[in-house]
């Protein structure tokens, strides 16, 4: 039923397990490895497997789904689905703006150069680059 995709959870890293779970499944789909209809784990597997609350999975989901990466199917889970485009190219612009913002504060916080965010970002987006690629090749 579902597309095979597990968690990883790191309670030490100081984000919160929810939004760990959201950044997940939102790599995975900018990545091209949960592509529209593909099933998450329910949320009482994934939460005996990780062994957290299962109201910390259902809120990731809710979240995502409000947002519009999920679809919630009637007796078979969260189905993965593509959110349209939000407004137009420079409004995306200013959305991505805001969030490199908080990126670049904290780089400068743990004390990296601009051109080590950069060649942290490079494989980042290389790995995007190539999962859409050989999903598109398929």
């Amino acid at each position: 039923m579902d597309s095979g995709f597990r968690f990883h959870v790191y309670p030490s890293a100081g984000a919160p397990i929810y939004l760990q779970l959201m950044q997940q499944v939102k790599f995975q789909i900018a990545s091209g490895k949960l592509v529209p209809g593909d099933f998450l784990p329910s949320v009482r597997d994934t939460a005996q497997e990780l062994q957290i609350n299962p109201m910390t999975v259902s809120k990731a989901y809710s979240l995502l789904e409000r947002e519009g990466f999920l679809a919630r199917d009637r007796g078979q889970g969260m189905r993965v689905v593509i959110p349209p485009a939000k407004g137009g190219l420079r409004e995306r612009r200013a959305e991505l703006r805001a969030l490199l913002k908080d990126v670049v504060v904290k780089a400068h916080q743990l004390g990296f150069d601009a051109g080590e965010v950069i060649e942290l970002l490079k494989p980042m987006l290389a790995e995007i680059d190539v999962e859409k690629s050989s999903k598109e090749g398929r």
